[in-house]
């Protein structure tokens, strides 16, 4: 059976057991029997005979009393149901269309009609006018969470930014527990829709339950591109922590993180230890990271260390202008004199400057 048996359009009994207060006309016994039997035959699987049948009786009544246009809307109904089971949303939303366009329709059950043809052409693809019907409809009815879902991604796929974050922020209201696909749906569109702050909140609720590396970096972007890296770094530290980041690439995204969030020396810790472990490649590249980021935490030792190694190896004069330029700022006059003289060598003009400042001294 086809999800859309969710919809209550062939509802054993349904058809003709209409509450008291509903003032529907009474129907012929001869329209009762009718209907009962098409309904226990569609619900024996005869759908294309009952959707014949069906169809030929509302075009009869049409233009009758008031009971043949009741039991015209009836009949049309019945239709709708077989054209859900035989997957043809799109014509039982056709039907149902009918039916509650009948003169003399309740108001109660046009409403219904409504809805359910609403969700009828949202499942078939008739995204515009499904999301239309279903938007008046939800005006003046609570409605399930799932309906304000349905409209939400009818908005989105509509690309109606704004008011499909409405609807999220709806749907979230009444849905303690999303699921991920619709955490996910409601993170897409609240970023579209420049809410990025519901966006993250949403993203980090119950993320150390999460084993999905997406949502991770996800929130861990949010909180960068909201000009939090320091929340950035500690999102990427915790999912490093927990083994759903892992590998090369997500290391020496970490490593970035805490050299942008206000945390070089845990960064520098990170790269160290890589480098030592061959997690990555030991290059001069990463070695001048590594120097940057104990300058930048203000680590005098292991900055003019890794200074100093780094220039040793890569033989640059900008590398030795840096740790002479540091020692100096730093007291290390010795360490200073040496680095810029080397720097000096290898054609670094501010190398001459700094020494004579020295000299001067």
């Amino acid at each position: 059976m086809s999800p859309l048996r969710l919809l209550s359009l062939v509802a054993a009994g349904w058809l003709v057991a209409m509450p008291p207060a509903w003032s529907a006309p009474p129907l012929p016994g001869s329209f009762i029997a009718d209907l009962e039997s098409l309904q226990e035959r569609l619900e024996a699987g005869e759908t294309g005979a009952v959707s014949e049948r069906a169809l030929a009786q509302a075009e009869r009544l049409a233009g009758g009393n008031a009971a043949d246009r009741w039991a015209r809307a009836l009949y049309l109904q019945l239709a709708a149901g077989a054209a859900v089971r035989a997957d043809d949303p799109a014509a039982a939303a056709e039907h149902l269309r009918a039916a509650r366009e009948t003169p003399g329709v309740e108001s109660v059950q046009r409403d219904r009609w409504q809805a359910e043809e609403a969700r009828l052409r949202l499942a078939a693809g008739q995204v515009e006018r499904g999301s239309e019907l279903l938007a008046d409809w939800l005006g003046h009815h609570e409605g399930e969470p799932q309906d304000r879902w349905r409209l939400a991604r009818a908005l989105a796929e509509r690309e109606q930014w704004q008011d499909a974050a409405d609807w999220v922020e709806r749907a979230l209201a009444v849905t303690p527990e999303p699921s991920e696909a619709r955490r996910g749906l409601a993170t897409a569109v609240l970023r579209r829709a420049g809410r990025d702050d519901a966006a993250l909140g949403l993203l980090t609720e119950g993320l150390a339950a999460s084993r999905d590396p997406g949502r991770w970096r996800q929130a861990a972007a949010l909180a960068q591109r909201l000009g939090d890296a320091g929340q950035a770094a500690a999102i990427w530290e915790a999912g490093w922590r927990r083994g759903v980041l892992e590998g090369g690439d997500d290391l020496r995204r970490l490593i970035d993180l805490h050299l942008a969030g206000g945390t070089p020396a845990r960064g520098a810790e990170y790269l160290e230890a890589a480098l030592d472990a061959g997690q990555l490649e030991d290059s001069e590249a990463h070695r001048r990271l590594l120097a940057q980021a104990w300058e930048a935490a203000r680590d005098r030792d292991r900055a003019l260390g890794a200074w100093e190694a780094l220039a040793e190896r890569s033989g640059e004069g900008g590398d030795w202008l840096r740790l002479g330029q540091l020692a100096h700022t730093w007291g290390r006059r010795d360490l200073a004199e040496r680095a810029l003289t080397r720097a000096r060598e290898l054609g670094e003009d501010d190398a001459e400057r700094w020494l004579e400042a020295m000299a001067s001294t």
